[in-house]
C-alpha cells in the first residue's frame, strides 16, 4: 500500500486537501514531542478547515468543535506515536472518503485499526465536518 506522501501529488481538488490534512497531521504528531509544541502548532491544519463551523464526530459519536478538537489532538499527539498507510480515497460532490490503516502507540499499548474518515466541505473548499469510523480486531 502506498504512503500518503507518495500519492499526494497524484490528486487534485478536495481529495488532495484531505490527503494534505492527513499528511500534515502525521508530521505534526511527530513534531509534538518538542518542548515548544502547543495548540497553536495546529495552524497548518486550521488553514484547511472552516474553524468557525467545524464539527468532528468520533468513533464513539462524541462531538467536538475546532477548539475542542485541537485540544484533543494536542493531548494525543504529545503522548503518542501515529502513522498510517493509504488504502483508498473517493470524492463525491462535497464529500471525500479516506480509508487508512492507522497504527498508534501510547507507552506499551499498540493499536492497528482500519479507518474511514468522511470529510465534508463548505462552498469555499474548506473542511467543515469530519466523521470517523473504525474497524479493529476483537480484544484477546
Amino acid at each position: 500500500m502506498p504512503e500518503l506522501a507518495e500519492i499526494l501529488t497524484a490528486h487534485t481538488g478536495r481529495s488532495r486537501t484531505v490527503l494534505q490534512y492527513a499528511a500534515t497531521t502525521g508530521r505534526l504528531v511527530t513534531e509534538a514531542k518538542g518542548a515548544d509544541f502547543g495548540t497553536e502548532s495546529w495552524a497548518p491544519l486550521a488553514d484547511l478547515v472552516d474553524t468557525e463551523n467545524f464539527l468532528r464526530v468520533g468513533a464513539f459519536k462524541e462531538e467536538m468543535d475546532w477548539a475542542g478538537y485541537v485540544e484533543f489532538l494536542t493531548g494525543c499527539a504529545t503522548t503518542s506515536e501515529w502513522e498510517c498507510t493509504f488504502k483508498r480515497i473517493t470524492e463525491h460532490n462535497d464529500l471525500v472518503f479516506l480509508e487508512l490503516e492507522e497504527r498508534s502507540a501510547v507507552g506499551d499499548f499498540r493499536s492497528v485499526v482500519n479507518s474511514l474518515s468522511v470529510y465534508a466541505f463548505n462552498e469555499q473548499g474548506r473542511i467543515r465536518r469530519l466523521d470517523l469510523y473504525l474497524q479493529m480486531a476483537l480484544p484477546a
